[in-house]
């Protein structure tokens, strides 16, 4: 099992990041923090495997957490689940170490990918030995575990196209209201048909949430709106 230490000053996100990290096999949330003092007390006396941790802390910056849990000799891996997406936040998380960086908002999809990501990093470190590699063989492959299995979704059923799921993206991204399929049809020049196929998918993946809209005939309207997991 994956030991999970689960840090944000949110106490209903913590627990819905926890229950997220939960759902995910070989993953248990050892313990939650509020404050970057709590999550140090834990890390002293509990093992953890990996921290799932918030930027914006009210005592210290999650950055600031990173650098003194190295400082102390702490070498939990870190992902960052925060908020905070400015370039120079992103760019101090990759020098201080985090392995990953996920935006919130974001569904459990997004949250899984990362976990999922993280779990087959981990598998690689275990059995990267006595492979006849070399040296650099080994040292592509550590590389290229997280990016391999961290992707933003599931691989498309057949007869679903990567351009097609991008169009549907940039039209719910960009409109400033939930989306019925009729409306992404007419603003994607697909039929609705097509429309509704792939909002189904794409529903199914977690990469869009429904909304039911009542009218005067009483039967809802389903509207979609894009989920940023990433």
């Amino acid at each position: 099992m994956i030991d999970v230490l689960v840090v944000d000053d949110d106490f209903h996100v913590a627990e819905i990041n926890a229950a997220y990290v939960a759902q995910v096999p070989g993953y248990r949330v050892t313990a939650r923090a509020h404050t970057a003092a709590q999550a140090l007390a834990t890390l002293e006396r509990t093992p953890v495997d990996l921290v799932l941790l918030d930027h914006y802390l009210p005592d210290e910056t999650g950055l600031t957490l990173v650098r003194r849990m190295r400082q102390l000799g702490h070498h939990a891996d870190v992902i960052m689940v925060t908020a905070a997406c400015d370039v120079a936040t992103v760019q101090d998380a990759m020098r201080h170490g985090a392995l990953q960086y996920l935006v919130k908002p974001f569904s459990f999809a997004g949250l899984r990918a990362k976990l999922d990501g993280y779990a087959a990093l981990r598998r690689t470190l275990e059995g990267v030995g006595g492979r006849g590699e070399t040296g650099q063989e080994r040292v592509d492959r550590i590389f290229g575990a997280f990016a391999a299995a961290d992707t933003s979704g599931p691989a498309l059923p057949k007869g679903h196209s990567a351009p097609t799921v991008d169009l549907i993206r940039r039209v719910l991204d960009q409109a400033d209201h939930p989306l019925s399929a009729h409306e992404v049809a007419e603003r994607t020049g697909i039929s609705r048909s097509t429309a509704q196929r792939y909002l189904k998918y794409l529903e199914h993946a977690g990469r869009i949430s429904l909304t039911l809209k009542y009218g005067d005939t009483g039967r809802p309207e389903h509207r979609y709106t894009w989920v940023a997991v990433n």
